[in-house]
């Protein structure tokens, strides 16, 4: 059958075959995270949110990482698997968050508090790490801030909500950077009151990226895999999901007999759903593009990375 005579479904299934094939061909792993399209979720070895794929790609014993993400979650994986080479399908795929903390700013304002303990949300690029003391995850963010002495003043970047979540839950009193991921900033409190109306009976899940109003209306705050975990574990039939609308793609392949409502039809990511199949295709094919970081920078924000995980144990 020519190309051009089969379905779209026809041609994705053949294109996920040929990337497969070349994967294992070229020992390289694909890993996915968990608001990417759902065709390239389901093309994935592995899906997650950022701290999963980076330990799964610190330990994957193929030599090529292909990151379906964005641009700092590549780089992520690159600060801790130097000897790999690292592709992200699609380069132009950043961050606004990410974007909303220079080196230059966060130097400025480490000089207006010396001595302070900065902790920075893995949200952010390999510069701002590499000037960082500790880094932490969505679902780490209050376990790493509790480990900071209590007479140590805290500089918080670059998420204004995580940094005011992890405040209310510790106690501690941190210095917020004015950062925001605007997809969860989209979701409002209006809209998952209405949601919540349309579906009574459903726990309300918000990632503690969403805003003061959004948090205070949920049953839960959690992570993507806390949400995931959560949701699984739940005796609750229906959900109504507070982040990045792709991951319902996975919940419900996970949880066939539950259902799950976006808490807004707008939380979706532009540059998340810049990778397609066909740019997954041409990275593998092609070895492109590859990720690369200055060794002193990578060197730096590793020990911020690394320093995290040993203060978790």
């Amino acid at each position: 059958m020519a190309d051009t005579e089969k379905t779209p479904a026809e041609r994705n299934a053949a294109l996920v075959e040929e990337i497969r094939r070349l994967a294992r061909e070229r020992g390289a792993v694909i890993l996915a995270h968990n608001y990417q399209r759902g065709e390239v979720q389901d093309l994935a070895d592995h899906v997650g949110d950022s701290r999963e794929r980076s330990r799964i790609a610190a330990k994957a014993k193929e030599k090529t990482l292909v990151f379906c993400g964005v641009w700092f979650m590549a780089e992520t994986a690159k600060i801790l698997s130097p000897g790999k080479t690292v592709l992200i399908p699609e380069p132009k795929a950043g961050c606004p968050l990410a974007d909303m903390c220079s080196p230059s700013q966060l130097a400025a304002l480490q000089a207006e508090h010396p001595g302070a303990v900065t902790v920075t949300y893995v949200n952010s690029s390999a510069e701002v790490k590499a000037l960082s003391d500790l880094c932490c995850t969505s679902a780490n963010a209050a376990a790493v801030v509790r480990t900071v002495p209590a007479e140590k003043e805290i500089l918080f970047v670059p998420d204004r909500n995580l940094g005011r979540y992890v405040r209310e839950v510790t106690g501690r009193s941190m210095h917020l950077w004015d950062g925001f991921c605007a997809t969860h900033e989209r979701i409002g409190a209006g809209e998952v009151s209405s949601a919540r109306a349309a579906h009574p009976d459903a726990k309300v899940v918000v990632h503690p990226e969403c805003n003061e109003a959004v948090v205070r209306l949920a049953d839960e705050v959690a992570s993507t895999s806390g949400m995931l975990r959560y949701c699984a574990e739940s005796g609750a039939a229906s959900f109504i999901i507070g982040t990045e609308v792709n991951i319902l793609h996975r919940l419900r392949a996970e949880n066939p007999g539950k259902t799950f409502v976006p808490a807004s039809e707008n939380a979706d990511c532009m540059n998340m759903q810049l990778t397609t199949l066909e740019k997954v295709h041409a990275a593998v094919r092609d070895g492109v593009h590859e990720v690369t970081l200055d060794e002193d920078v990578r060197r730096r924000a590793a020990r911020a990375v690394e320093r995290m995980v040993e203060v978790l144990g």
